[in-house]
This record gives structure tokens, C-alpha cells and sequence, in this order.
């Protein structure tokens, strides 16, 4: 079957400054590395404009219009701490909400098996009501909000395996138990949430894994408790927060995983999506700040997507 890749290069043109860790170059790391011919037949798709109504099933719309009015004509500005606009960062987001809202509708229609969208800026720690941590929009909230509002599936999972707790979608999802919201992350780390009691509505399951963890307490997390409550929930539609900074060589926390455990828990994520729903599933880049783990694990990710 198919496995489609949404990218757009607006991604490359969301400018955040000299020394930001979340820069363009991550994008052409990402596109370059799946440019070779191991992947010629990858089905690549310009990633569409979000409507402001689908970004606003995740968010409010007082949000959504707040934020693109604040996109600078020219310049940068900061939104937060983190979290910097250029003058195509409001295209820049929309394109990457707009991925995941065209990959969910692809993967649902039957029309591919599965998807990957490489996109930025990324989404997981945006809230229904602010921006945080280099993410605007979240990606993966919209696209699951709009495969159980539009698409008629009736539960929608999303697992997270970024370094960081995905707080932005974990506020969304918590009170609805039609969604589900699984992460490992290190603890403790930014943004602070993301505790083993944290438990939504029954809904959420979350992994920390102490400083300096590597793949064996990165799998036992995985099998031990994601993997179980994933296929329980028997979701209609899995949906992956993919940040690959829990790398060993990334610098912004200090898990050890390597190229293999992505390809690894890739692999599991894509045996209960055949187990449970047909095999329906689509990623969205998050995080993974060095430019080189960042592309073999991208590569194994994908790798291992085609070939499911």
C-alpha cells in the first residue's frame, strides 16, 4: 500500500532567528535525507492551507485569529519565551495543520496506509489557548479533531514519543473520552507536565522516563503500558506525534535513544494500527534539534512506514 509525504517548502521560510533550535535547516535535513532513492516511492504531496475552522476544533477561534493577526509584515517578533513569527510563519503553521488535516482525510478515505507529514513549525505543546515551546498550532490535535468531526471516526488516538511531554494535546484531549493521549518523555523536563498520575478521564497515558533513560526503559514504557491502553481503546485512527530529540546525540535533554528505537516503536505503533484499524495511521514531525540524528531517524521511521 501507499504511505504518502506531506511537506511544503513554506516549512523552510518560518524564520526564527539566529541560534533558535528549531530552525529551517531541520526541514532541509528532513526533505534531504528522503531524497535518495530508497524512498522513490514515496507518494509526496504539497501540504494544503489549513481552513481556520478546522485549526479551531483544537483551538478557539479568538486564538486562531489572534495569532495569524500577530504574524509580523517584516521582522521577528516572540509570542512567548520560545516561540518566534516571521512574516511566513502564519502560512508556515496553517500548511502544517493543513498536513495533517489532508493525511488523516487520505488515510481514512483508503486512499494510502499510512502517512508522514514533514513539516514545521511543530504542534504538541500548543494549547487551546496559547503557543508554547516552538509550536503555534497543534498539528496533531487538529488532525484528530477533524478525523472524528468531519471523517466519522468515532475514537482517535495519538502517541507521542518526542523527548517532551506533549501538553498541548494532553489539555485538549483530556476531558473527552473519545480521544486518547499517550507519552514518553523525560521527567523532569520542559514544559513540567506530563506525570504517571496525570490521567485525563481514564484517557491519557503518560511514560516518564528518568534523565539519562535509553531504549531499554524507552521500551518497557512502550510495551508496558502505551501499547496495552492503545489497543484497549481500539482507536479508529492512530495518529503520531514523531519528535525524534530523545536521540542520544540530541542537545536538548538527555534520553539515549538510537536510530533503532524509532524504527522499533514505529514497527509496534504500525502492528496494532493493522491490529485495530485496518492499519490507518499518520505522523507529523515534532521535535529532534541535531541535524543528523534528526535525518537516519527520519529515515527509519519512514523506512519502516513503507514497508508496514
Amino acid at each position: 500500500m501507499t504511505t504518502l509525504l506531506f511537506h511544503h517548502e513554506s516549512s523552510a521560510r518560518h524564520d526564527t532567528g539566529p541560534g533558535h533550535p528549531e530552525r529551517p535547516a531541520r526541514y532541509h535535513a528532513v526533505m534531504e535525507a528522503l531524497s535518495v532513492d530508497a524512498f522513490a516511492d514515496l507518494v509526496r504531496r504539497e501540504a494544503p492551507e489549513a481552513e481556520r475552522e478546522q485549526v479551531a476544533h483544537a483551538h478557539s477561534a479568538r486564538y486562531v485569529e489572534a495569532l495569524l493577526d500577530a504574524v509580523p509584515e517584516t521582522g521577528l517578533i516572540r509570542v512567548d519565551a520560545d516561540t518566534v513569527l516571521s512574516p511566513d510563519s502564519g502560512e508556515a503553521a496553517l500548511r502544517a495543520a493543513g498536513a495533517m488535516v489532508a493525511a488523516v482525510t487520505a488515510v481514512m478515505g483508503g486512499e494510502a496506509t499510512n502517512a508522514f507529514c514533514a513539516v514545521r513549525p511543530p504542534g504538541h505543546h500548543a494549547e487551546p489557548e496559547r503557543s508554547m515551546g516552538f509550536c503555534i498550532f497543534n498539528n496533531v490535535a487538529v488532525g484528530a479533531l477533524h478525523a472524528r468531526r468531519v471523517l466519522g471516526a468515532e475514537h482517535v488516538a495519538v502517541v507521542d514519543f518526542d523527548v517532551h511531554h506533549g501538553n498541548g494535546t494532553q489539555a485538549r484531549f483530556e476531558a473527552d473520552p473519545s480521544l486518547f493521549f499517550a507519552s514518553t518523555h523525560e521527567f523532569p523536563l520542559y514544559p513540567g507536565t506530563g506525570r504517571a498520575d496525570e490521567r485525563g478521564v481514564g484517557n491519557i497515558v503518560n511514560v516518564p522516563l528518568e534523565p539519562g533513560s535509553g531504549s531499554t526503559e524507552f521500551r518497557a514504557g512502550m510495551e508496558g503500558a502505551v501499547l496495552p491502553q492503545l489497543r484497549a481503546f481500539e482507536p479508529d485512527l492512530i495518529l503520531v506525534s514523531a519528535g525524534f530529540d530523545a536521540h542520544v546525540r540530541d542537545p536538548l535533554a538527555t534520553l539515549r535513544l538510537v536510530d533503532e528505537d524509532f524504527a522499533w516503536v514505529t514497527e509496534r505503533l504500525c502492528e496494532v494500527a493493522d491490529e485495530v484499524c485496518g492499519g490507518r495511521l499518520a505522523a507529523t514531525l515534532e521535535g529532534g534539534y541535531d541535524l543528523g540524528a534528526l535525518a537516519t531517524s527520519v529515515t527509519e521511521h519512514v523506512r519502516v512506514l513503507m514497508s508496514a
